[in-house]
């Protein structure tokens, strides 16, 4: 971006920490105006954080669970414009239930955060987002039919799948339009969700992440890609 060049803004669903606040972190160093978004009670590090940017960062609360805090918004947010919107909010069950050990009430709660909230909010604002912009969700190798050859982690790899199956959706809903629609896998990351034993830090995931979405910025169509922008297997 070049300094006489408009100033461009993302809307990031779920950024007051791990994966999210890095992206936040990402897109302000490389010049864009972030709205972040988090929970009411995990907002400190995003409000520290626009104190810093000069005006660079706005934050707004959000539990993306919550139908009403979406459609209050998306009232916020009208009539402005956003280049894109990036859903990042996520989170998993236990890792030793499977599908026999989990309890209904967990199985909803993950289905629930991981694959509705994220399309209702996609739904909801993304006539917010530029004809030609990019809306995008983070999801997981591990939503890859193709890829689980060994099982583990059910309930959380049949969220991230029914996710991809319900942006496959939206996209075709609305194949005639030119935005971008993405579904990220950022590899498995040390954060407090991935544990201390992943392959990858932070910083070696989420930079290689953003190179990869502006790289597919005016592509329109759905594309489902890793950190690295290899095309992952449905």
């Amino acid at each position: 971006m070049t300094p006489s060049s408009p100033r461009k803004t993302i809307l990031l669903v779920g950024a007051s920490r791990g994966l999210g606040f890095a992206l936040a972190e990402d897109y302000l160093r490389r010049g864009w105006q972030v709205i972040a978004t988090g929970r009411a009670h995990s907002m400190e590090r995003l409000h520290a954080l626009a104190e810093t940017s000069a005006g660079a960062l706005e934050v707004m609360t959000l539990d993306i669970t919550d139908p009403a805090g979406i459609a209050d918004l998306h009232a916020h947010l009208v009539p402005r414009r956003v280049d894109t919107l990036f859903v990042n909010a996520g989170t998993k069950n236990a890792d030793w239930e499977g599908i026999a050990e989990v309890s209904t009430e967990e199985f909803v709660r993950v289905m629930v955060t991981n694959a509705l909230s994220p399309l209702r909010v996609i739904e909801a604002l993304h006539a917010c987002v530029s004809p030609k912009g990019t809306i995008g969700v983070m999801s997981s190798g591990q939503g890859s039919l193709t890829n689980n050859t060994n099982g583990q982690y059910e309930v959380y790899r049949g969220s991230k799948a029914a996710l991809n199956m319900f942006m496959r959706s939206f996209a075709a809903r609305h194949k005639d339009e030119a935005r971008t629609l993405l579904l990220m896998a950022p590899g498995w990351v040390r954060t407090d969700m991935g544990g201390p034993e992943a392959r990858l830090t932070i910083a070696e995931s989420i930079p290689r992440l953003v190179d990869t979405m502006l790289a597919h910025e005016g592509m329109p169509g759905l594309h489902y890609l890793d950190y690295l922008g290899r095309t992952v297997p449905w």
